[in-house]
């Protein structure tokens, strides 16, 4: 102890929790009405509930947190984990997808009355084995995501991507891939792109699997070559470096893509920039298309085109599903599937033509 602390004598005692029957003692009402009215139960005028939040609001009332849980068999905990980053594990929230798709999940699971908690990507069991989860989120969990398998052997529901289906007490949400890369392809084609070429993660996610299998397809059927480079690692740096690889191939002048279609995330300006320096002109000679989040693709010059994910679209509708499955124990697995967005810019129309925003067509069950 030091002679400063001393000073101050003993810690304060916390004050006396305030309880259910303080606030009807308050507001000169039951119980049983205050309970009704806190709870959102009940045939309450508006005005006794106002009354009766606006007192419990006042004097600190908070509802016993234990005795629900053990009403409810639940602790109203859901763990969330970004697969996809387990070797960087707190970087997703750099990233403007993931940082809105898990502010958007935490928001709409306390609106039903959950907690979020942040668990790092390629977490051990014995880390999280001792929280009383009622169910994991895994976003984007990599090929033989050792989570999903160690939550699933806990009995724990998992809610991820289409890569759980149809495994017992897995849920999915996910985004149709192919549909997205076909709209954003036939976008750049129908503009006059022969030579697109594809920026990605190096990635085992099973979007980026399907968005490279489509690709390849398209290529195939459109006698296009595949130009594919490949971003080391997650973060602005190691994509960028992988645009300019893509704008600098190895077969010779006369072999440049004419449009670059950028899947893994990196802030529009820095690719419009790459391409500058590079020697292109944007759209004149090249056609840009983004899949991103980033709010900066509206405000730059050109405006780049973006293929959104809607993340917030993900989070309501998976948690949505993961509150049914909790509260109805529903069995069975089941899945959404979820289109994307193309929000046409002027960075992918030619100059003359019109733009236009076609969605990426509907989810396909």
């Amino acid at each position: 102890m030091t002679a400063s602390s001393r000073h101050f004598g003993p810690p304060p005692q916390s004050a006396p929790r305030v309880r259910l029957v303080d606030v009807a003692r308050e507001t000169g009402l039951s119980k049983t009405t205050v309970s009704a009215a806190l709870n959102g139960t009940g045939r309450l005028s508006p005005a006794v509930r106002a009354k009766v939040q606006e007192a419990a609001r006042r004097m600190g009332y908070r509802p016993n947190a234990t005795a629900r849980q053990l009403r409810a068999g639940r602790a109203r905990l859901i763990g969330y984990v970004i697969g996809e980053f387990a070797d960087t594990p707190w970087t997703f929230l750099e990233s403007p997808y993931f940082a809105r798709l898990t502010g958007a999940t935490a928001a709409t699971a306390l609106r039903h009355g959950y907690a979020v908690v942040l668990l790092p990507a390629g977490s051990l069991q014995g880390e999280w084995a001792e929280l009383p989860l009622d169910a994991v989120v895994v976003a984007d969990p990599v090929a033989d995501d050792r989570v999903v398998e160690d939550v699933l052997a806990a009995r724990i529901p998992v809610f991820s991507d289409r890569s759980v289906e149809g495994r017992p007490g897995a849920y999915w949400v996910d985004v149709d891939a192919a549909a997205a890369m076909r709209t954003a392809l036939g976008h750049l084609g129908a503009e006059g792109a022969r030579r697109p070429a594809l920026v990605l993660p190096t990635s085992a996610t099973r979007f980026h699997t399907e968005v490279l299998a489509e690709y390849r397809a398209w290529c195939a059927e459109h006698g296009a070559p595949e130009l594919i480079s490949s971003a080391e690692a997650a973060g602005n740096g190691p994509t960028v470096r992988a645009v300019e690889a893509a704008l600098t191939p190895a077969a010779g002048p006369g072999k440049a893509p004419d449009a670059l279609l950028v899947v893994a995330e990196v802030s529009p300006p820095l690719v419009l920039e790459a391409a500058r320096r590079h020697g292109y002109a944007v759209p004149d000679d090249l056609l840009v298309v983004c899949m991103s989040e980033d709010t900066a693709a509206l405000h730059t010059e050109p405006p780049v085109t973006t293929l959104s994910l809607r993340p917030e679209a993900i989070a309501e509708a998976g948690t949505e599903l993961l509150v049914s499955v909790l509260e109805e124990e529903r069995g069975e697995p089941a899945g959404v599937l979820l289109s994307a967005r193309l929000d046409v810019r002027a960075s992918s129309v030619r100059p003359g033509r019109d733009h236009a925003s076609p969605q990426a067509g509907p989810a396909r069950t």
